[in-house]
C-alpha cells in the first residue's frame, strides 16, 4: 500500500527540516508548500498560536484535498506583555527577517535585567482533512532572552533564547537535543502520535 501523502504546510526550509527528523517513523510520504507552488496564503489574524495552526491547515487542506499539518510557533516574553507572541515572525515588519526581529527584542528589552526576562517558546500544531481539524497539540520550553546571540544551528529567535538550566541557547544545541527538548519538538512527537492512530484507523477501514 502506497503511504499516504503528509501536507507540511509550510515553505520554511528549516522548520520542514525539523519536523520531517522529528517525525521520520512515521508512515508517510512528506510534502510541503514548495511542492505546490502559487497556493495562496491564508490570513494568520487569530489570538492564539493555535488558531492559527488550525487556520493554515483547514485552508491548505482544503486547497490540496491533502491531509494537512500546520504549526505556529513564537516566543512570549513575560516583561513585554507576552511579545512578541502570534507577530513574532513579523516582530520587524512584514518582511519576516530574523535579524530585524532579534534586533527590535533586545533593543525592547534594554537596562532589564536578565533574571526578569522569563519567556517561552510556543508552538502549537494542527491536522486537517476534509474541513475538519482532525488533531492538535500544544507545547512549550522555558527559558531567558539573552543580548549577545550564541550559537549557529538555530534559526529565528534562538540565538537569543538561554535555556538556563543547559547554559546554552537552543542555536548551541544540536539539532536531536533541540528537538528533544523544543516546542516544536514536544508538539510535534504528540501529534505525530495523534497521526499515527489517524492513519491506521484509515488502514483498517474496509474498501467500499
Amino acid at each position: 500500500m502506497t503511504p499516504p501523502i503528509l501536507l507540511l504546510a509550510t515553505s520554511n526550509e528549516d522548520k520542514i527540516r525539523e519536523i520531517v527528523e522529528i517525525l521520520a517513523d512515521l508512515p508517510v510520504q512528506f510534502r510541503n508548500l514548495k511542492d505546490y507552488p502559487g497556493l495562496a496564503e491564508p490570513v494568520e489574524d487569530a489570538e492564539t498560536f493555535l488558531g492559527n495552526a488550525e487556520k493554515k491547515a483547514l485552508h491548505y487542506a482544503k486547497l490540496t484535498g491533502l491531509w494537512a499539518l500546520a504549526d505556529d510557533s513564537g516566543l512570549e516574553v513575560d516583561c513585554l506583555n507576552g511579545l512578541p507572541g502570534v507577530h513574532s515572525a513579523r516582530f520587524a515588519g512584514p518582511q519576516r527577517d530574523p535579524l530585524a526581529n532579534n534586533r527590535k527584542l533586545v533593543t525592547m528589552l534594554a537596562g532589564i535585567p536578565l533574571e526578569q526576562r522569563r519567556a517561552r517558546f510556543w508552538c502549537a500544531a494542527a491536522l486537517a482533512k476534509d474541513g475538519q481539524i482532525a488533531a492538535f497539540a500544544e507545547d512549550a520550553v522555558e527559558g531567558l532572552v539573552i543580548d549577545e546571540p550564541r550559537g549557529k544551528n538555530g534559526f529565528g529567535y534562538d540565538p537569543h533564547f538561554l535555556v538556563p538550566e543547559l547554559g546554552r541557547t537552543t542555536a548551541e544545541l544540536e539539532p536531536e537535543h533541540k528537538n528533544a527538548i523544543s516546542h516544536r519538538g514536544k508538539a510535534v512527537r504528540r501529534i505525530g502520535v495523534l497521526i499515527r492512530e489517524i492513519f491506521l484507523k484509515n488502514e483498517e477501514k474496509p474498501p467500499r
